[in-house]
């Protein structure tokens, strides 16, 4: 079973189509109606505006005509730059334009049963969280006979112009379709989490290893589904859509298409000095200006391939606009990717993403304030809303997205689109089930751009351990609803930090309510003890409170270990010690080398501290070889930490 679907407005495609059937008339849309209203916020449009149907603007009108991706699509006079590229992209995966466009041989114009026609479509759209079905009459805005927004080069296909409508009436108008992203609009088409790489900045046509590292990224995404777009970015307007020496146009989107590792016979390798290629197919969208380098179509490289050749290695072209790049072209050449992900099905029944609704909330009492502003605002940061989750291995990418409600259906009202957004990620205590409060001991793990865009997103390999994310508006004290959504290849396991401190209850009473909260870290354990040279040591940490323990990762064969290991303990009274022990992790039986013991007085000094280790016994134990260095810190207000 799929996720469920709303009806915008209320509507439902069944019956409507149904009552206009029995009426024998076509389907007229009351809440979008042919209007000016319904193609701008507060202007008009110069010219006449006929909106026409299909069957007025030609013959055999049809809404996909043979194979969706083989015909281009065009702008349109006032079309929107980002709608024809990701109507491309869209169109590069069954399965999700099948989802966009549900059961689109039933809408289909079937000329043997005229009858059977009602004027009305529906699509579906990943809004905010929930598929939204919208359904629309066929009434399209024309000028002189033609297409005002986009429109195929099959004159009679008509798939890409209704869509369009039918998004311009979930956002509020066709004006409203201006200034959004390509990305926004893809995730919108798909539920896909969108991440933007910065080519330039990821160096790959320098780093090899970080080039293959993304090209199997690249081709993970595709082979799951995902849609991948690139761009060349063009430093001012007058560069826009201008032709590189190698046939590119600037400012363009380009659609991937295909993405193959070749591994080449005996004979091709002598070809082309290589025992694999890496390969990726590309798209224009616009079926005009392709690539004219290395693996073009009349490049020196197809030439010493057969067609039996090109068949089996899987290097064919369908469409008109297609052209294929070596990976090294690919990073010379791009310098912006759009990677858009398939997070709608579980993996092996493994959830690979994460995702919660939240808000950001105005309220005079600072523990219940859920709206504190950016980094910036110290005093108020930490009392926007706060969410934990737990990355169980080392050396994970996560990709963390922030979406804030789309503000475009009242901007007839004077509201902005978007508020300046973005989010921060600190690295906490192993063991954290309660709000931050203050960020003593905390490494900021990673931020996101702050601006005023609709997402904002940070990807980041993470080490083994727990994280807390902050997403703010840059101002505190202003109220709106976001999403946030993590992706990873293991389970993260989000939620939210609601409580501030532990609950009052009778258990609590009965063994002793906390009175003193101490969070410590640790640093290094340095030193350690080594029965004989060639011994190999794996330390790792045992961080103990009463009954409650925290464990840290091992370190591999050093007596000079680095941790950063914290912890949070809520104690009855510090006559509860915390304990800090060190183990050498082995085959059969790990061996204990040593700790120390704290009383973690809220008096004690809060610097960094080094102590000898000890045998088991507590503080005045015989000494053993090696110390640990580390910070603690203690507090009777339970929300100070």
């Amino acid at each position: 079973m799929g996720p469920p679907l709303k009806f915008f407005k209320n509507q439902k495609y069944q019956e409507l189509k149904q009552e206009c059937i029995k009426d024998s008339r076509l389907f007229c849309d009351p809440t979008f109606l042919p209007e000016n209203d319904s193609l701008f916020y507060n202007r008009l449009l110069p010219g006449k505006v006929v909106w026409k149907r299909p069957q007025d603007i030609c013959d055999d009108p049809r809404l996909i005509v043979g194979n969706i991706s083989n015909h281009q699509l065009i702008q349109g006079r006032l079309g929107h730059k980002s709608m024809v590229p990701a109507f491309s992209c869209l169109a590069v995966q069954e399965s999700h334009w099948t989802k966009t466009i549900p059961n689109h041989k039933e809408q289909e114009w079937d000329p043997r049963k005229p009858d059977k026609y009602a004027g009305i479509f529906r699509f579906r759209f990943w809004h905010f969280g929930e598929w939204t079905e919208v359904v629309i009459d066929d009434l399209l805005p024309t000028i002189n006979g033609d297409l005002v927004f986009s429109f195929s080069t099959s004159m009679n296909e008509f798939w890409n112009a209704l869509l369009e409508k039918a998004y311009a009436k979930l956002l509020g108008c066709y004006e409203a379709l201006d200034g959004l992203t390509i990305t926004d609009i893809i995730v919108d088409f798909t539920g896909t989490l969108a991440e933007t790489v910065d080519m330039q900045k990821g160096r790959y046509t320098e780093l090899v290893e970080e080039k293959y590292k993304l090209f199997g990224e690249l081709y993970k995404t595709f082979t799951k589904g995902g849609l991948i777009c690139c761009s060349i970015e063009s430093p001012s307007q007058e560069e826009q859509e201008v032709e590189t020496d190698w046939g590119l146009l600037k400012g363009h989107t380009y659609t991937m298409t295909d993405i193959r590792k070749i591994r080449l016979g005996e004979r091709l390798v002598e070809v082309f000095s290589a025992e694999k290629l890496y390969m990726v197919r590309l798209r224009n969208p616009l079926g005009r200006q392709e690539w004219s380098g290395p693996w073009s179509e009349i490049s020196e490289e197809w030439q010493q391939l057969t067609a039996t050749d090109r068949k089996n290695l899987g290097l064919v072209m369908s469409d008109d606009g297609e052209f294929w790049m070596s990976l090294e072209d690919f990073c010379r050449n791009f310098n912006k990717l759009n990677v858009c992900r398939n997070v709608n099905n579980p993996v092996f029944g493994r959830k690979e993403l994460e995702s919660v609704l939240g808000c950001w909330t105005v309220d005079d009492d600072p523990l219940m304030n859920r709206s504190g502003g950016c980094y910036n605002n110290r005093d108020t940061f930490l009392q926007n809303p706060q969410y934990i989750f737990t990355v169980p291995e080392d050396g994970h990418k996560v990709i963390m997205s922030l979406q804030q409600k789309d503000l475009r259906t009242y901007r007839r009202m004077g509201r902005p689109d978007n508020y300046i957004i973005g989010f921060e990620l600190f690295k906490v205590e192993m063991n954290r089930k309660f709000r931050l409060h203050h960020l003593y001991i905390q490494e900021r793990a990673g931020t996101s751009t702050y601006i005023d865009t609709r997402t904002v997103f940070l990807s980041k390999y993470l080490k083994k351990g727990n994280y807390v994310l902050v997403p703010t508006m840059f101002q505190h004290g202003r109220t709106s609803e976001f999403l946030l959504r993590i992706f990873s290849e293991v389970p993260v396991q989000l939620r939210e930090l609601t409580l501030d401190m532990p609950k009052m209850s009778c258990w609590n009473l009965a063994r002793g309510y906390p009175k003193v909260v101490t969070q410590i870290t640790v640093h290094s354990a340095e030193g350690l003890e080594k029965k004989y040279a060639n011994e190999t040591v794996n330390p790792y940490l045992v961080i103990k409170c009463g009954k409650e323990e925290v464990r840290s990762p091992v370190q591999k064969n050093t007596v000079h270990a680095i941790f950063d290991t914290q912890a949070i303990f809520y104690r009855r009274t510090t006559d509860i010690p915390i304990i800090v022990q060190v183990w050498n992790s082995r085959k059969f039986c790990d061996q204990f080398l040593g700790q120390v013991t704290l009383d973690a007085d809220p008096s004690d000094c809060r610097d960094l501290k080094s102590l000898y280790l000890r045998q088991k016994g507590g503080p005045t134990a015989k000494v053993k070889q090696g110390h640990i260095s580390f910070k603690v810190i203690s507090s009777d207000d339970l929300t100070e930490l």
